[in-house]
């Protein structure tokens, strides 16, 4: 899933600098009311790391992969590897492009290979839950950041000798 429905201010045909949810007639800003917030990424491709760029991500702990507007992976020559289908945040089903780029977090000073999806041009600029695992961090809406956390190995091993 790319993005649960509770983000509704998500419009994968326009990229909205100041994102806004419209609920009972209200507005408000995510980033304020529901613990959204944004992180800023390099994205590099994995075969020539001179070609980046950097731009802020909203971090979205319910998409699965990370979500990049296709022109600008195409912009530093990143070549999709297979394609998805997806689930958006309105409920269409779409097949898109997937490949994988170096993620890098200044805050986190790490570079690390993450998944990426292909997305319209002019989409938001998403962190998924695959990248967050890759660093092995969580997203803290309270503080508005992400922490690092201990990485499970055999889970359920580890439940079963309880």
């Amino acid at each position: 899933m790319i993005c649960p429905p509770r983000y509704g201010f998500l419009n994968f045909g326009k990229r909205i600098e100041s994102p806004l949810v419209r609920t009972g007639g209200r507005a408000y800003s995510p980033g304020k009311h529901m613990g959204m917030f944004q992180v800023k990424v390099k994205v590099a491709n994995p075969a020539q790391p001179e070609r980046f760029f950097e731009e802020m991500f909203w971090v979205d702990t319910g998409a699965l992969y990370s979500f990049v507007p296709e022109d600008r992976l195409q912009s530093i020559g990143l070549k999709p590897l297979r394609s998805r289908e997806l689930i958006l945040a309105d409920g269409r089903r779409d097949r898109r492009l997937l490949g994988e780029a170096l993620f890098s977090i200044p805050d986190l000073a790490e570079t690390l290979t993450c998944p990426v999806i292909f997305a319209p041009s002019n989409s938001l600029f998403l962190l998924g839950a695959t990248a967050m695992e890759n660093f092995g961090v969580q997203a803290d809406p309270a503080e508005q950041r992400l922490k690092p956390i201990a990485a499970v190995i055999g889970g359920y091993l580890a439940s079963r000798s309880r």
